[in-house]
């Protein structure tokens, strides 16, 4: 009587199912992700760029930061959602707070929530 080896095909799909979903999530939230780094890159540009002007208003940053967004093709969140506020030590925060939603399969969505504080001194 001879043993059996390896893997059986029910095996195979046990194995491979949960990777194959893994990997369909990380493709779906990937671009996400991407569009997140570009949003901080984005904001980082624009602390450096306006850092030390004393004149700056949130109109003056909103504009630089549109600029920003439209060179880096970044749509969502607009730089009409993000967040321009006096900062505590006299410069000015902008906050990039949003979510986002992706779909997976039928009903089921997931939910990414990000969050960046960038300063203006």
């Amino acid at each position: 009587m001879r043993k059996q080896r390896g893997v059986t095909f029910i095996g195979w799909v046990f194995l491979l199912t949960p990777m194959a979903v893994l990997l369909y999530a990380l493709i779906r939230v990937g671009p996400e992700y991407l569009n997140y780094y570009k949003v901080v890159t984005a904001l980082k540009e624009t602390a450096t760029q306006l850092k030390g002007d004393e004149a700056l208003s949130p109109a003056t940053i909103r504009g630089s930061l549109e600029r920003r967004f439209d060179t880096g093709y970044i749509d969502s969140p607009t730089a009409k959602e993000i967040l321009i506020a006096k900062g505590e030590t006299g410069g000015w925060t902008m906050t990039a707070d949003y979510e986002k939603t992706v779909p997976m399969f039928y009903n089921l969505y997931l939910t990414m929530a990000f969050n960046s504080v960038v300063v203006i001194n």
